[in-house]
């Protein structure tokens, strides 16, 4: 059962060059996932659930900052991110993608690490919020969702991921994070059932 004064609905890395036609990962398959699970119209709706119901929402978005200079090259991720130019400051692939609307009201927050709580105010916030259940939604599943996942259960919050408000580049990837080490850390719960508890 949620309670509906304990909880954040957090949104990650809704960003062009992440899930939109003509982004930087459009050759790997995530555009065309992102479809498949209709990740778009999900968040939405999850979105106008918890702004209807005082719930808070925090968008968190991966941005490379200052050409990449800063990003590292300890991890291919980081490697690729400045190669490719992907998700840079300032750039319509560091924009937030159709569909996906950012209320006045929402918290908005930057990083440039996997975890939406690396480098980030996420959890100053959420305690401050007296919050202590999040709900996860976003990109991708077994990148930054399954790290956020996985911090957030180390900071002491109940997690909740939405298998189909969450998208990554193909099927058998998303059920790599969903199926396995995501059911030690997190509770799933589809977008319907999260809207009907609220």
């Amino acid at each position: 059962m949620l309670e509906k004064n304990k909880t954040a609905l957090l949104v990650i890395d809704m960003q062009n060059d992440n899930i939109s036609a003509g982004g930087k990962s459009e050759g790997t398959g995530a555009v065309e996932h992102a479809q498949k699970q209709k990740i778009v119209p999900h968040i939405s709706q999850l979105i106008s659930a918890a702004h209807e119901n005082n719930i808070p929402v925090i968008h968190n978005q991966f941005v490379v900052k200052n050409d990449g200079k800063a990003i590292g090259s300890n991890a291919p991720i980081f490697i690729n991110m400045k190669n490719n130019q992907s998700a840079f400051s300032g750039t319509w692939g560091a924009k937030t993608v159709d569909g996906i609307d950012i209320a006045p009201e929402d918290f908005v927050l930057q990083r440039d690490r996997m975890s939406a709580f690396h480098g980030t105010e996420l959890n100053t916030i959420l305690k401050n919020l007296d919050i202590d259940t999040i709900i996860i939604t976003g990109v991708w599943t077994n990148m930054a969702v399954e790290h956020t996942a996985r911090d957030g259960a180390d900071y002491g919050y109940k997690v909740i991921v939405v298998p189909d408000a969450t998208a990554t580049i193909n099927d058998e990837w998303q059920s790599a994070a969903m199926n396995y080490a995501m059911n030690n850390v997190a509770t799933k719960m589809l977008t319907e059932e999260i809207i009907k508890e609220l």
